[in-house]
């Protein structure tokens, strides 16, 4: 058996502890499984939670990381979709096509997506757990095939990386879960780098009110920047009469709660007109709750849903955000505010924490 491949990354080894770059050790591919060369990485909030014990304190040594491009270098027996040298973005869910919702059409619920079989290890003997079964704040990584999603070449790996996770998150929230429809009026609450993205797929929509609300002046002259028609900042007052002031006084067809806080999924829930949408994005702290006025609920109708993954069929969806960006309908380069390095990963969480990025990318 050969040698693993001796990789770099980002390890969280002690819950709210800074990663530390460490090398590790890389399995060459199983049956179904590739071997990527990291290109490019964004840092999303999830890691953050991930490294902060949010989710949990059990599966630490967390190898971080979970929006990648790469070039697949190596696969291994029975692999078909993809081949050494293939340019990809990596998909956290990669659906198996068996379990009971991907066998009644439904691959975008996938209750048991596919990762890798082999572990990645620190050099001291550990199994690392890869955020969301990718790990992509590294030189390389192993993954199931089909979380490999070939893309075109030629477009930028930093952008690119982004569409593995957030941008696709925000976007497939307004196409998918809201099908937000042309000429109808929306709300997100919560302007990062999902939020802002939610605000760009709904412009692809046709939405022709996109109020961005947020309590930090500069996110919402990003929202702005990419498409938003109104702001609303909650610090100057009541954002959901300011929303319903906006709209003659109705609500929105449809709101996006991108932050995870009880006082924001408020916000989103009554901000909605008659029969509106509300789509929960953000992902709450495990103690947090919310006290719903039953009747008033449904008095007010319509529906109030999760959107995980934006809905999305990575398969499907990657080529054509890679593609809407090539032809200048998708701003990423605006959302791409920071490149770094890996040893400054830690700076790059310290500066989302402040507001000051929409993404820091990793460029490897």
């Amino acid at each position: 058996m050969a040698d693993p491949i001796r990789a770099k990354g980002v390890i969280a080894r002690t819950p709210g502890a800074p990663g530390e770059v460490e090398e590790f050790l890389v399995p060459h591919p199983g049956p179904g499984e590739a071997l990527v060369r990291i290109l490019a990485s964004g840092v999303c909030h999830t890691d953050l939670s991930a490294k902060n014990g949010v989710f949990g304190t059990d599966y630490f040594p967390f190898l971080l990381g979970h929006e990648g491009s790469g070039i697949v270098e190596e696969v291994g027996e029975g692999v078909t979709n993809v081949k050494a040298g293939d340019y990809v973005i990596l998909a956290w869910r990669a659906p198996c096509g068996l379990c009971r919702f991907c066998q009644v059409g439904k691959p975008h619920l996938c209750s048991a997506s596919l990762n890798a079989a082999q572990k990645m290890t620190t050099l001291d003997g550990e199994e690392l757990t890869p955020i969301l079964g990718i790990g992509t704040f590294c030189t390389h990584t192993l993954v199931h095939s089909r979380q490999c999603v070939p893309i075109e070449d030629g477009l930028p790996p930093e952008q690119m990386s982004l569409i593995g996770c957030g941008v696709m998150t925000g976007v497939g929230a307004a196409l998918y879960s809201a099908q937000v429809q042309a000429g109808q009026s929306v709300a997100v609450i919560g302007c990062g780098g999902v939020g802002q993205s939610v605000i760009m797929g709904a412009k692809l929509a046709g939405a022709t009110t996109i109020i961005a609300v947020d309590i930090d002046p500069k996110k919402l002259e990003w929202a702005k920047e990419f498409g938003a028609t109104h702001t609303v900042n909650p610090l100057d007052g009541d954002p959901v009469a300011a929303i319903k002031e906006i709209t003659g006084g109705h609500g929105v067809n449809a709101s996006f709660e991108a932050v995870g806080k009880p006082q924001t999924i408020e916000t989103a829930i009554w901000a909605r007109d008659l029969a509106g949408t509300c789509v929960i994005i953000g992902v709450a702290d495990q103690q947090a709750s919310y006290d719903l006025p039953i009747a008033k609920f449904f008095d007010l109708g319509g529906s109030l849903r999760i959107s995980w993954y934006g809905d999305c069929l990575p398969t499907r969806d990657f080529p054509l955000l890679s593609q809407w960006y090539a032809q200048g309908q998708l701003d990423l380069d605006r959302v791409v505010t920071r490149i770094i390095s890996l040893d400054e990963s830690e700076e790059a969480f310290h500066a989302m924490e402040r507001g000051e990025t929409l993404r820091s990318v990793i460029r490897l």
